[in-house]
């Protein structure tokens, strides 16, 4: 029997799982070099022919020999001319199975042993699946009112402008032209006081807070939180080692007095005041001031994130909280991801002038800068009028649907209280009873309605109820899952506590 006769037993393709769309010739490397990691190949040893192997592995010749290719040029394998292909005498054998497994399955990895943060990154897992609006699915706009042919033009435009500036390394902050726009449009709609210098263009809103976290805080800083709050915001602070408070939010948002009884070291606060994620009330004027007269006395710094402050259906958008903010602690956060539709993937900062340096060093080392041509194509988006318009016809939709969803809720007033709707993408509905919401929640779920339950947004004592999106849900639908709602209400027996 020739030397590589047991070679030939060991290389089984049915023992490699395939990648989806992964080349032929990619699994026959993968096969070899893992054979020759394991010590199944020991140094030295000869592989069969070309020909031999793509027989016996049912493969075309031309495959094998692209792997052979390959793995020479890995220095797994050396080639010698008139002799034959060998595996090469320098490769150590690593993660040998015990005797007795040799030609078995390869063993499993080890589990991954993650620092503390990434512990607490991994408790807020990520999105396996691409998120496609439902009935109910909260702050997703809806794809369909967006203007693409007008975005299509617009970003071809970008790509095909004479020049590189939309296709090199890109400034820091983000394109000048998009930061000229973005000033100018948030000092209308938000009183937003700054310069387009002070403004740090980022992929979302999470990034954001991200971004601030890294340059404000040190492991075991003091960071104030609504409670109810934004779920990812907050296990952002708390991966970089901020020591979260969280802070009941009553009818007139978050208390900085109750907050102090709480924390008096706090270094930051990040709040929601124009539309409370998620329960929608709005930060009253006296309870503003307060927060703001805490920031300039004790050096602390607010986190104002405005999600959705374009979006309101009762009079104009109110003032932003760094508008109020003589001192120059706010850090302003807002985004085009919610208003125009969510794969944008663009949102800013708006951070003091003394913060600016730090902002643009920690953005760059985060990703560098945002798109270039997607800057470009929203800036003109927003120079042109476009947004403007948009926006217009975005409050005049999601007002129908709210309505459409309101009424829906009076069907079932005697199991839900819908909590303020004046603003946003979606509102909140209080269960009149202690009924478990998660497990109503999952029946809905099961039923095609992407319902979420409202304790799940509360570090602290629970409400229940849900938190119901209605941008991406005509009328009729929204009535058709309302009834789904209910019968699950219905369903579940009167007194069965909320889950914490």
């Amino acid at each position: 029997m020739t030397r590589h006769s047991r070679s030939i037993q060991i290389l089984n393709l049915d023992g490699l799982p395939a990648a989806p769309n992964q080349p032929l010739n990619t699994r026959v490397e993968g096969l070899i070099r893992r054979a020759i990691l394991a010590g199944n190949l020991a140094a030295g040893a000869r592989l069969p022919a070309s020909r031999v192997l793509a027989r016996d592995l049912e493969v075309s010749r031309h495959t094998v020999e692209r792997a052979f290719d390959q793995l020479v040029a890995e220095g797994f394998l050396l080639r010698r001319r008139g002799s034959g292909t060998y595996v090469a005498s320098d490769v150590p054998e690593r993660e040998r199975p015990p005797r007795g497994a040799r030609g078995g399955r390869l063993r499993a990895p080890p589990v991954a042993a993650l620092s503390a943060r990434g512990a607490l990154i991994a408790e807020y897992p990520g999105h396996r699946q691409p998120m496609i609006g439902t009935a109910f699915t909260p702050s997703i706009p809806a794809p369909e009112l967006f203007p693409r042919q007008v975005w299509g033009r617009l970003m071809s435009r970008a790509i095909e402008r004479p020049g590189l500036e939309c296709l090199a390394y890109g400034a820091s902050g983000g394109l000048p032209a998009l930061k000229r726009a973005i000033a100018a449009h948030v000092a209308g709609s938000r009183a937003v006081a700054c310069e387009p210098e002070q403004i740090i263009v980022t992929t979302s809103a999470q990034q954001a807070v991200d971004l601030v976290a890294r340059v404000l805080l040190d492991p075991g800083d003091a960071v104030w939180v609504e409670d109810p709050c934004y779920r990812p915001a907050v296990q952002l602070l708390k991966a970089a080692g901020a020591a979260v408070t969280p802070v009941p939010v009553d009818s007139d948002g978050l208390n900085a007095a109750t907050a102090l009884e709480a924390e008096p070291e706090a270094r930051l606060a990040y709040v929601t005041p124009s539309h409370q994620y998620p329960s929608g009330v709005l930060m009253s004027l006296p309870r503003r001031l307060a927060l703001l007269a805490w920031a300039e006395r004790a050096g602390g710094w607010i986190i104002e994130d405005d999600y959705d402050g374009d979006l309101r259906f009762a009079g104009r958008p109110l003032a932003s909280l760094q508008a109020l903010d003589p001192a120059g602690r706010v850090i302003y956060v807002g985004t085009f991801n919610k208003v125009m539709f969510s794969a944008l993937r663009v949102a800013y900062l708006v951070v003091p002038p003394t913060l600016v340096d730090a902002c643009l060093a920690a953005k760059h080392m985060m990703d560098g800068h945002a798109p270039g041509h997607t800057q470009a194509a929203l800036a003109e988006f927003i120079e042109d009028g476009h947004l403007a318009t948009h926006l217009r016809r975005l409050v005049g939709e999601y007002d129908q649907r709210r309505r459409a969803l309101l009424t829906a809720l009076d069907t079932l007033a005697v199991e839900l209280e819908a909590g303020p709707s004046e603003a946003g993408l979606h509102l909140t509905a209080y269960l009149r009873r202690p009924l478990d919401d998660r497990a109503i929640a999952a029946e809905c779920v099961a039923a095609g309605i992407d319902l979420h339950p409202l304790s799940r947004y509360y570090l602290g004592a629970a409400r229940s109820g849900f938190v119901l999106g209605f941008a991406c849900s005509r009328p009729a639908r929204t009535h058709a899952a309302m009834r789904i709602v209910g019968r699950a209400i219905g369903s579940g027996p009167s007194g069965r506590k909320v889950v914490r």
